[in-house]
Order: structure tokens, then C-alpha cells, then sequence
């Protein structure tokens, strides 16, 4: 960002119509209308265009020159750098009875994280009626149970900024849907609509591709009569119908005014569904992507400062697509096989398929890059291990997980049956079984070794909130709220949290801090940057071992992931001279290369970070 960086310098409280208005490229212009071409039909591209060109027109009226200034040195190759830590959070998560929730955090934030992180995901702030926010009752408001925008501003003064742009569906009572429920003919369209079930056969039900196990279909009574409605999630999760030109403008201009209001990068949740066709599985279809390309589009010219991440929990070789060709779609994407494959390195104490799956992580293009990541607010998916775990290999992890005090979420075949779909359990506990007797700093430490393998990894890494406290499992939410993802969504009275990281005795302070000073370092080495690259070895079963380069300089990384101890031998001639000196960056431990042999006694879990040694 700009040396004196203040978010308010850089957008306008008000369109200054009074300055040139933004001029759309003829090239641009043909490409958009190419992409609404595709979405719809030509005459309708062209009847289109010029409500997106409107809407273009008054963002870029809200644009400080400032800004425009910043904007044009912006070099979309250092868009993520080694200095991108992103904090995932709830706004609300750490609570008093006397401060608004995002002022809490974004003092948290200061006090903990700054010089740490340089990024918050904060998770859906807006109006919501369930779900934990998913389920947006106003995508222009901040929930004021949380704060305001002023309140997202002043946290954008220390830090960049995620928000979520929830695109597939609206809450049930969304002033959107209530006004389809009133009849209002401009709303007619706005929802997938059948009258009688018969509408759709059940071959075609079958096609579809399911993330829960609730109907697809929910009915409601409207002013013309009972109507069904398509809702994937849930039945107060209404989806969008991008089938009316009319809906996708209106969420153009969402993802413009979330940009105003301090959004860096944008994730587009469950956007695999956004776009339906009888016939198909309703994923991945080739109208979502050129729907997220036109958005890439639009914001290259407008906000190119702006990213696109795409959640999409579904097979790795699905999900990599949404990169496009690595310049014309998302510029980040969730690596959603990482965590379990990674909680399945540590149960099985084995790095074989971790080790066979990550030589096939490559960089897209300069411009892009992976999310990586081990939890977040929702669980830990399943899904995108297909094909590189079998069924047995699922069915042991479940078996773990339930033993660990976690639940299982299920999602419909197309023979109706059910399968796990996700694990729901906070990290530490997946890791860690609190009946069985094991040493305190044994569990932290095979919580740590994870961890740094997410950091390592080539891409941007985000570290849930409730990971930097290593929080255990919250049953009692679970049965509260009678939501199974809500056993890793505690919310933290400040009091309490500040005396657990006062104590120096509690895991969560020695977690807190050996994290802090392992990113710490991580921000300092060019070896981490997205584009550094990474070369995956296969030393020995019992660790994941990788190097990342950066022109002349390398970082070797080595983790442990078993419990036994014992001593690495690894001949390193490819990559570091025969008699190099190396010194590890989280210890400072230093190790003598022989002949281009390293021979290092390692320990339970644990973990190096390698670098020659200019001494």
C-alpha cells in the first residue's frame, strides 16, 4: 500500500461526477460483452452492457486520485508477497458486554498480530438469519450487533482486508426474497422457481451435485400460491438466479461497493453452485466460470488491486480450475486437499500420499497463487481428496475424528445414500485425543509441526483464529445451537482470553507465541514469497520435506510428522554445495553438510527451516 497508507484517502464519500468519467478500453468492452454473450445471448449482451458500463462509471467516480495514483505503479506479480499472513475470523468472536465485537478484535489485532499478519478475512459481517452469517439478510449493512463501516474502516488502517462476497443464495428474509413473496414482478426472476415438483424429473435430481443432505427444492407461500424454491444449503438459503442478467448487475455492483467499503480481496463462497442447468450436476459449469472471469475483468479495469478467491471444497482437479488460464480468472485458490491430507499424514504417521500429491502443486502463473490453509469456521472437507485417498482411508478418519470428540457432516449421492462430506473438530483437537495420556508439550508440538507445514507450502498461508489459541473442542455449542460447525466457532469473553494469554503456563499462550515468532521469520525469507519455487523430496516416509527457492537462496524444510525418533540421512548435492553450513531459522541450530550429506538427529515432530549460513 501506499507509504502513508489511510483507507479514507482513497475512496470518496460521495461520486465526483465533476472529473473525467472511466473510459472502457474498446477491447475490454468487446470482451465483456463477449462474456455476457456466452452467460446469455447477444442481443441481451448488448442490451446489458451498458448498465455494467454504468456501473463501472460510478465506481471508478468514487476513486480518489490518490488512489489512481497508487493504482498505476500496482504490479499484479507482487500482488502476494512473503509478508501475506491472513487471520480468518468472525467480527463477533471475542465479545464484552461493553464494546461493539470489531472494535474488540481490531484491538486484539493491534495488540497480538500487527507486524504479524498483514491480512484479516473477516467472515460474513452482514445482517444474517442463520448459518453464522452465510445466510445474508443485507449485503450493504454491517450487522449492528458487530459495528459499522467506520468500525471496518478503522481495521483496515492496520491491516488488508477479505471480505466475503456470498453470491450463491440470499437469506429467506432478505428484503429480495420478500418482495418475490410479495409478488413485485421485478423480483419474479430473481429465484429458481417451480410450481409443482413434477417440473423436474428425477433423473435430472439425481444429476445434481449435493453439499448437504436437505431437500433441494423448499416450499413457501407466495401471493400467487405455493411455490417451490431451489435452495442447495438450506431451506432459509435462497439461490440466486444468474439466468436474469438483472441478478448478476445487481451483484456487480455488490462486488463493486465491497470495494469501497475496503475490500482487498474478495472470496466468492460456494460459488461451485452459482449457476444452474437441468441436465448437468449444477457445479462447476462453464457459465460459473465465465462469471467469475467477467468479474476478474471488471476489476482489473476499476480496482486491478482487487483479488478474486474462489472456495470451492471439491476435488483438487476441479478446484485448481477456477485459476482460468492463471490471468483471466481467481487469482487465489482455497488448496482444499491440504488439510486432510495433512491430519491424514499425522494419524497414519506416514508422508507417502502428502509427498505424491504436492508434486502436483505447480505454479499457475506469476499472477496467481494457493490459499493454504489447515482449518477455518466451516470443518475440514473430505470431498477434495478423491482420487488420491480411497474410501478406507476416509472411512479411518472419520473413525478418528469421532474418537477425537468431533462430528461428521454428510452430503446426498445421486443414489440418495449419504457420505462424509466434512470432519467438524477444531485442529488441535483432530490432532490431539484428550483421553489418551501424552505429554502437554508433545501435543503442542505435533500442533506446531502442521502448522509449519502450511507455512512452508508455496502460496499464501491463513491461520484460523481459534488455531492461534489451540482451542479444543466446544460441545456445549454444538448441542446449543445444534450445529455440528459450531464446535470450532466458540465465541471468547476478552476478559478471559486476556488472562489465558497472560498466563505463560496455558497452551494457549506457548501456542500463541511459538506461531508469532515461526510467521515472524517466515515474513522475513524471500523463500516463502508465492512465486519462490518448490521442490517436494521424498528423504523417508516418516517426514514431509521440501525446498523453496528464491533465485540464489533456498530454505530446506523438514517436519516430522511421526512420534518416533530417529536420524536423517539425505544426500542434498542438488541443491546446496558439498560442504555448506546451514543453519536452521526457528532454532538456530547449525548443521554441517559432508560431502553433500546431512545426517540430523530428529526428535518427535519436529520441524526445520534450513538456510546456508553466510558465517
Amino acid at each position: 500500500m501506499h507509504k502513508n497508507f489511510d483507507p479514507s484517502q482513497f475512496h470518496l464519500l460521495e461520486a465526483d461526477y465533476s472529473k473525467p468519467l472511466l473510459e472502457v478500453p474498446v477491447e475490454i468492452k468487446k470482451k465483456i460483452i463477449n462474456r455476457l454473450a456466452l452467460l446469455y445471448d447477444s442481443l441481451t449482451a448488448k442490451k446489458w452492457y451498458p448498465e455494467i458500463e454504468r456501473l463501472m462509471k460510478v465506481y471508478y467516480a468514487y476513486k480518489t486520485d490518490l488512489m489512481k495514483e497508487w493504482e498505476s505503479c500496482f504490479d499484479p506479480k507482487n500482488r502476494f508477497t512473503e509478508k501475506d499472513i491472513v487471520l480468518i475470523t468472525y467480527g463477533d468472536i471475542i465479545i464484552n458486554h461493553y464494546k461493539k465485537p470489531i472494535k474488540i478484535l481490531s484491538s486484539f489485532a493491534k495488540e497480538y498480530l500487527k507486524g504479524v499478519f498483514n491480512t484479516i478475512h473477516l467472515l460474513p459481517f452482514f445482517p444474517y438469519s442463520s448459518d453464522r452469517g452465510f445466510s445474508v439478510i443485507d449485503f450493504e449493512q454491517v450487522d449492528p450487533r458487530i459495528g459499522d463501516w467506520e468500525d471496518i474502516l478503522e481495521l483496515k488502517r492496520d491491516f488488508r482486508l477479505m471480505f466475503d462476497g456470498v453470491f450463491n443464495h440470499v437469506s429467506s428474509k432478505s428484503r429480495w426474497f420478500q418482495e418475490f413473496l410479495n409478488g413485485n414482478p421485478d423480483f419474479k426472476d430473481f429465484f429458481i422457481v417451480l410450481s409443482t415438483k413434477e417440473m423436474i424429473s428425477e433423473d435430472h435430481l439425481k444429476l445434481i451435485l449435493r453439499p448437504r443432505t436437505t431437500h433441494l427444492f423448499t416450499e413457501f407461500n407466495t401471493i400467487n400460491g405455493k411455490k417451490l424454491v431451489w435452495t442447495t444449503f438450506s431451506p432459509d438459503q435462497i439461490d440466486l438466479n444468474y439466468r436474469n442478467p438483472k441478478v448478476l448487475a445487481k451483484v456487480i455492483d455488490i462486488l463493486l461497493y465491497y470495494v469501497r467499503r475496503g475490500a482487498d480481496i474478495i472470496r466468492l463462497d460456494a460459488v461451485t453452485y452459482l449457476w444452474e442447468e437441468l441436465g448437468t450436476d449444477c457445479a462447476h459449469l462453464k457459465q460459473t466460470h465465465e462469471t467469475i472471469k467477467l468479474f476478474r475483468d471488471i476489476l482489473n479495469l476499476v480496482a486491478p488491486h482487487v483479488a478474486l478467491i474462489t472456495e470451492t471444497n471439491v476435488p483438487h482437479e476441479q478446484n485448481i480450475r477456477y485459476f482460468g488460464n492463471g490471468y483471466d480468472e481467481a487469482q487465489m485458490v482455497y488448496n482444499f486437499a491440504l488439510p486432510p491430507l495433512v491430519l491424514y499424514t499425522y494419524y497414519t504417521e506416514n508422508s507417502e500420499k502428502l509427498t505424491n500429491w504436492a508434486r502436483s502443486i505447480k505454479k499457475v502463473s506469476d499472477e496467481t497463487t494457493f490459499f493454504n490453509f489447515l482449518d477455518s469456521h466451516d470443518g475440514i472437507g473430505v470431498l477434495p481428496t478423491k482420487g488420491i485417498l480411497d474410501e478406507k482411508d476416509v472411512e479411518m478418519m472419520v473413525l478418528k475424528t469421532l474418537e477425537h470428540g468431533g462430528f461428521i457432516s454428510y452430503r446426498a449421492e445421486e443414489d440418495g445414500s449419504e457420505v462424509p462430506y466434512e470432519l467438524n473438530i477444531t485442529w488441535y483437537s483432530a490432532l490431539n485425543n484428550e483421553d489418551e495420556k501424552e505429554d502437554e508439550e508433545i501435543r503442542i508440538k505435533r500442533f506446531i509441526s502442521s502448522r509449519v507445514i502450511a507455512l512452508s507450502f508455496m502460496g499464501v498461508p491463513g491461520v484460523y483464529i481459534h488455531s492461534l489459541f489451540a482451542s479444543k473442542n466446544d460441545a456445549e455449542a454444538v448441542l446449543n445451537e445444534r450445529q455440528t460447525r459450531s464446535i470450532n466457532r466458540k465465541v471468547l469473553s476478552e476478559k478471559v482470553l486476556k488472562d489465558i494469554l497472560s498466563d505463560k503456563n496455558s497452551h494457549s499462550y506457548k501456542v500463541l507465541n511459538i506461531l508469532l515468532d515461526i510467521i515472524q521469520i517466515r515474513t522475513r525469507e524471500k523463500c516463502f514469497h508465492p512465486n519462490a519455487e518448490q521442490i517436494i523430496l521424498d528423504l523417508d516416509k516418516r517426514v514431509f520435506a521440501l525446498i523453496r527457492k528464491y533465485e540464489e537462496e533456498a530454505v530446506l524444510v523438514i517436519v516430522n510428522i511421526s512420534k518416533k525418533s530417529f536420524i536423517l540421512k539425505c544426500a542434498l548435492n542438488d541443491f546446496f554445495r558439498e560442504n555448506s553450513r546451514l543453519f536452521d531459522l526457528l532454532s538456530g541450530k547449525k548443521f554441517h553438510l559432508k560431502n553433500g550429506k546431512l545426517s540430523i538427529k530428529i526428535s518427535p515432530y519436529d520441524y526445520f527451516w534450513l538456510k546456508v549460513s553466510n558465517i
